[in-house]
């Protein structure tokens, strides 16, 4: 091989050269019949892409020969390392980044884009949803559309159906993660985490504030921000106390109607 040259007008070193060497030293020189796709050279963009779309066929059929239903194949993109269980059904337009490992019996619906996750049995994730590298879900967890999930353990039968974010926490089972909700685990500087124990309950469009743990059985209020430790069994809530201006509507619309009159 080190005897290969780029006296050529591309200036490229070529294997094929490898049967003119060789002769002369008495070597056999022998031809191997396989597949084109086996030898395809990648010079270009439109090439590599070429290859890859080689690759992502091969791996649909090898899911779906183990027992994995993909609604529609051409549409889901795996990496090398996809690891899905049996009976795991993945509906249209799901991307499996590096490092996703999938259990038995897990529904992972349209829109989905799943990197760096591991998921246990009977999960139900989408559509739309977002696991980011450290997301852990607990057997039966169930992760809905536009909820993303960041380095965080979610536990079993653990439910965050819709509009979340969840980042740098522990999840614990049973616990009910209510629309709206975020995680806030980011100063500018540092990360911090957010601990929920079992089936706490978290309403509607509430803010946690990290570091922060909410103990076993827990309810917060919704539109809550919450910045200090909650008791098990407790409801806490942080908001502003309603308050009501009796006419202010009719007064504020009259006002604007006289000003477009002017």
């Amino acid at each position: 091989l080190g005897e290969i040259d780029n006296n050529n007008a591309k200036g490229e070193y070529y294997l094929t050269k490898l049967p003119e060497l060789a002769r002369p030293r008495g070597l056999s020189v022998g031809v191997i019949e396989c597949a084109e796709e086996e030898i395809l050279g990648v010079n270009s963009r439109a090439e590599l892409a070429a290859a890859e779309a080689i690759v992502q066929r091969r791996c649909r059929e090898a899911a779906m020969a183990e027992g994995v239903t993909l609604i529609d194949p051409d549409t889901v993109y795996f990496s090398m390392d996809t690891r899905l269980g049996r009976d795991v059904v993945v509906e249209p337009n799901v991307v499996f980044g590096p490092g996703v490992v999938v259990g038995h019996r897990v529904t992972i619906k349209a829109f989905s884009h799943l990197e760096g996750a591991t998921i246990a049995d009977e999960c139900d994730i989408g559509p739309f949803a977002r696991l980011r590298p450290g997301a852990e879900l607990g057997t039966k967890a169930r992760i809905g559309n536009f909820v993303e999930v960041k380095k965080a353990t979610i536990g079993a039968g653990a439910k965050a159906n819709h509009l979340a974010y969840i980042g740098d926490a522990v999840v614990g089972a049973g616990s009910n993660i209510g629309a709206g909700t975020i995680t806030c685990n980011y100063d500018g500087y540092g990360k911090f985490k957010t601990e929920l124990g079992e089936n706490v309950f978290i309403g509607s469009n509430s803010t946690l504030v990290a570091p922060v743990s909410i103990a076993t059985g827990a309810y917060v209020a919704a539109g809550s921000v919450i910045t200090d430790g909650v008791s098990s069994d407790a409801l806490a809530f942080g908001r502003a106390r309603q308050t009501e201006k009796p006419g202010w509507a009719a007064d504020f619309h009259a006002r604007h109607k006289a000003e477009r009159k002017d």
